[in-house]
């Protein structure tokens, strides 16, 4: 079993940026990729990004640019930089994590509470 903690979100202009944090528990995150989905009100969850065990980031296309993914392993933690924050990037991020990528959300198993990120104008 996993367990994960997302922190970092809250209220941003448009333009500005914002980084979160998810903490994962147990020895297992080293082997284990990391993956950042979102959900906003009346829409299905949708995938933002993915970090690989040794570092290797895929994006979605409506964030690649403006997001980074990162891990540092010896805090068990992985981050997702947002850069140039819209209207649109109003959600709460989840993150998660799998040994294998995918972009569809129903494929992963273990899931963080979510952290809400609200972009004002």
């Amino acid at each position: 079993q996993v367990q994960l903690v997302e922190s970092g979100g809250g209220l941003v202009q448009a333009g500005g940026s914002l980084t979160l944090s998810c903490a994962a528990s147990g020895r297992s995150f080293k082997d284990l990729g990391m993956g950042w989905f979102r959900q906003a009100p009346g829409k299905e969850r949708e995938f933002v990004g993915f970090i690989s065990r040794i570092g290797f980031p895929l994006y979605a296309d409506s964030v690649k640019g403006r997001f980074t993914v990162s891990r540092d392993n010896a805090k068990n933690t992985g981050y997702l930089q947002m850069n140039s924050l819209s209207s649109e990037d109003t959600a709460i991020y989840y993150c998660t994590v799998r040994e294998i990528p995918s972009i569809l959300a129903n494929d992963y198993d273990y899931w963080g509470q979510g952290t809400q990120v609200t972009v004002s104008s």
